[in-house]
């Protein structure tokens, strides 16, 4: 389907494979997170008493944690199949990576002791942890993965960077639009699952918000075709990578518009589809250099990339049928656990809180 370069490098099948499947983990974790961190975000902004801040909490408490998961997969992927592309990044972007680990701290404080204690004022302390521990994830990811399109400077097979320098326009655009984006997926996630008041202070924010993302998707999908196209030695991905941008464009479009109406499943359906498509645009361009700056003038075999990092023959293939038996069954699982909790709740749902006898 894609024309290689004629100059291309040689990328080992099982290589490509691998990573097929760590792009694949990383659009289940943004999908699937994505609305969780939305939702988290939109506690104090939707939520106007306890009762309110409960429900927003109940819509993803029986699945933020096996969400969660779906981010230590790809991170144990990316370890498994490629060490010297995980090695580079987990050591020389230490500092994003602790922010991003705070803030998951953050929310499995929030969300595991939240109910423990009926003080408003701890709940309302919880609630922020929750928000707080949303939005840096988010804001750290989308900076991480502009900086990636743009191309991290390497030497030696490491990132050879300054922390200040992933902060340039592109890279905070992607951090405003993965936030934003994640707003609007959470809102249409709420929508879908609560009634009454809730519903609608959802569904008036989703559309409102959605406009905005609407802007910033299309700003970034242009900024990263036009400035940094999908073209490298190791193929010219160019078509793909716009093709997945205007499809992001519509969806969110798209979403925009249902949301507006009223029409909730196709609302959230076309926000994951926005995300799903916008980064399989991202990984189009992350292939081959895997995210680092591409210096022709050093053979590909001296640097980093996908050659470079990825696990020997017999690695890769093991792990392969690891994945064949194993990924299915997990997958059935969540899908089953979605199911078990599909129906929508509210404010009528939550008993009132019990003064203890003194």
């Amino acid at each position: 389907m894609i024309h290689l370069l004629e100059s291309a490098p040689q990328v080992p099948v099982l290589a490509t494979v691998w990573f097929c499947l760590v792009a694949v983990l990383w659009l289940g974790y943004f999908f699937l997170e994505g609305f969780d961190y939305g939702v988290a975000m939109l506690i104090p902004v939707l939520g106007k008493n306890d009762k309110d801040k409960r429900v927003i909490v109940n819509t993803i408490g029986p699945v933020w944690d096996g969400n969660e998961v779906w981010l230590l997969t790809a991170g144990g992927a990316m370890f498994a199949a490629f060490p010297g592309w995980y090695a580079s990044l987990f050591s020389g972007l230490y500092l994003p990576l602790l922010l991003v680990l705070v803030g998951l701290i953050l929310r499995g404080v929030a969300f595991e002791y939240r109910s423990k204690h009926p003080d408003t004022r701890y709940r309302n302390m919880l609630d922020w942890f929750a928000t707080i521990g949303s939005f840096l994830p988010s804001l750290v990811f989308g900076v991480g993965f502009a900086n990636f399109i743009i191309g991290l400077a390497n030497d030696n097979l490491l990132w050879n960077g300054s922390f200040w320098g992933l902060f340039g326009p592109f890279a905070l655009l992607g951090g405003v639009m993965l936030v934003t984006l994640f707003l609007v997926h959470g809102s249409a996630f709420i929508a879908l699952k609560t009634k009454y008041e809730i519903h609608e202070r959802a569904e008036a924010f989703g559309g409102k918000a959605g406009i905005v993302a609407t802007v910033l998707v299309a700003t970034f999908v242009l900024y990263q075709n036009i400035f940094y196209p999908a073209n490298s030695e190791f193929g010219d991905f160019t078509v793909a990578a716009w093709i997945c941008g205007i499809l992001a464009i519509v969806c969110i479009a798209g979403a925009t518009l249902m949301i507006r109406k009223g029409r909730d499943g196709w609302g959230f359906i076309l926000t994951g589809a926005t995300i799903l498509t916008l980064f399989i645009g991202i990984f189009i361009k992350l292939y081959g250099n895997l995210g680092f700056a591409q210096d022709t003038t050093v053979a590909a075999t001296e640097r980093l990339n996908i050659i470079t990092a990825a696990s020997s023959e017999t690695t890769l293939t093991i792990m392969m049928w690891a994945a064949i038996i194993f990924v299915p069954i997990v997958l059935a699982y969540q899908c089953w656990s979605y199911w078990v909790f599909h129906r929508r709740i509210s404010t009528k749902n939550i008993p009132d809180e019990v003064e203890p006898a003194a």
